[in-house]
C-alpha cells in the first residue's frame, strides 16, 4: 500500500540537515499537489453529484488525522459562508475528545461508524463522505455502509488506488500521494492532499449556492473586528459607496453583507432586500434581473 511504503528519498532522514529536510518536504508536498490534479475529474464528479442532489447536509466521516481534517473543514463553513452548523458536519471516531487525544481502538470499529451515522438520522437528502488515507479504516467503512443503506449519496477520499472505501462510494476520489518521508505518517502529504480536496468540496458547493459575489465572501459572518472591517470593505468595493455609507448599510442590514449590498445598489430597505434574498440567495442574479 502506497501510503505505508518506505520512501526511497528519505531513507537517511535522520542524517539530513534542517534545510535539506525542508527541501525534501516541499518536494513531496508538490507531488501531493500533482496527485490532486490527477484526480480532478473524480473530484468534479463528487462535487457535481452533491450539487445535483441538492444535499441538505454534507457529512464527513473519518478517524485520526482524516477525521480531524473533516471536522476542521466543516467547522470553518459557518464563519466563512454563514452556513447553518448542520449543513456541513464532521464526525470522528472516538467523538470530539479524539480531536485532541488518540482514542485507542475507535477507528477499528465498523459498528461505531454505523452508529455515528445513524445517530444523525441520515437519509436521501444527505451526502456522507468517508475519509481515510489507507482507504480501509473500519470506522469509515461502517459509516459509508450505514449511509448507503439509508439512501444517502456517498463519496470517499483515500490516498491509495483500489481502496475498500472506494467500493462503498458513489463518487470515490483516490489521491495516490505515495509514501511519506516519515514512513506511514499520513498526517503529512496524504493529509495535505485530503485538505485540498475538502477545500474544493466546501468552497465550490458554497460558491454554487450563491454564497459569494465575484470572489467576495458576501455571506461572511462579521463576528469580530477583522471580519467587520472585511464586510465594510466588501460593501464599499462592490457598491462603490464611501466608507460611511458602507458602514451604515452594514449596521442597518443586521450585519448581513448581501442585504447591505442590495440596500445600497437597489435603494431598498432591509425588509425589501431580505425578501429578495429569500427568493434568490445569489445577489448577482438579483442584480442582473433588476438591470434587465
Amino acid at each position: 500500500m502506497g501510503t505505508e511504503n518506505r520512501n526511497e528519498k528519505s531513507k537517511e532522514l535522520d542524517l539530513l540537515g534542517v534545510g535539506e529536510i525542508i527541501t525534501l518536504m516541499n518536494e513531496e508536498t508538490a507531488y501531493a499537489l500533482e496527485a490532486v490534479e490527477g484526480e480532478k475529474e473524480s473530484i468534479e464528479n463528487l462535487i457535481t453529484g452533491i450539487i445535483e442532489r441538492n444535499a441538505d447536509r454534507i457529512i464527513y466521516a473519518g478517524a485520526g488525522t482524516s477525521g480531524r481534517l473533516g471536522v476542521l473543514d466543516a467547522s470553518e463553513c459557518p464563519p466563512t459562508f454563514n452556513t447553518d452548523p448542520d449543513e456541513f458536519i464532521g464526525i470522528i471516531a472516538g467523538g470530539d475528545k479524539a480531536l485532541r487525544f488518540a482514542i485507542e481502538g475507535a477507528e477499528d470499529s465498523e459498528g461505531l461508524g454505523e452508529t455515528d451515522v445513524l445517530d444523525l438520522e441520515v437519509g436521501p437528502r444527505d451526502c456522507v463522505i468517508g475519509i481515510a488515507a489507507s482507504g480501509r479504516t473500519p470506522y469509515v467503512k461502517g459509516a459509508l455502509r450505514a449511509a448507503k443503506e439509508a439512501g444517502a449519496l456517498t463519496g470517499s477520499i483515500s490516498n491509495n488506488k483500489g481502496s475498500d472505501i472506494s467500493d462503498l462510494a458513489d463518487f470515490p476520489v483516490e489521491v495516490a500521494s505515495g509514501p511519506e518521508i516519515l514512513t506511514g505518517s499520513t498526517r503529512l502529504k496524504a493529509g495535505t492532499a485530503q485538505k485540498l480536496v475538502l477545500n474544493m468540496i466546501s468552497t465550490i458547493i458554497n460558491i454554487k449556492r450563491g454564497k459569494i459575489y465575484g470572489n467576495y465572501m458576501v455571506d461572511v459572518n462579521p463576528s469580530n473586528w477583522k471580519l467587520e472591517r472585511r464586510a465594510i470593505n466588501m460593501i464599499r468595493e462592490i457598491t462603490e459607496a464611501d466608507e460611511r455609507t458602507a458602514a451604515d448599510a452594514l449596521s442597518a442590514s443586521g450585519r448581513r453583507v448581501k442585504t447591505a449590498v442590495l440596500m445600497v445598489m437597489l435603494d431598498v430597505d432591509r425588509e425589501q432586500a431580505e425578501s429578495l434574498l429569500s427568493e434568490q440567495p445569489d445577489i448577482r442574479k438579483i442584480l442582473t434581473t433588476d438591470k434587465g
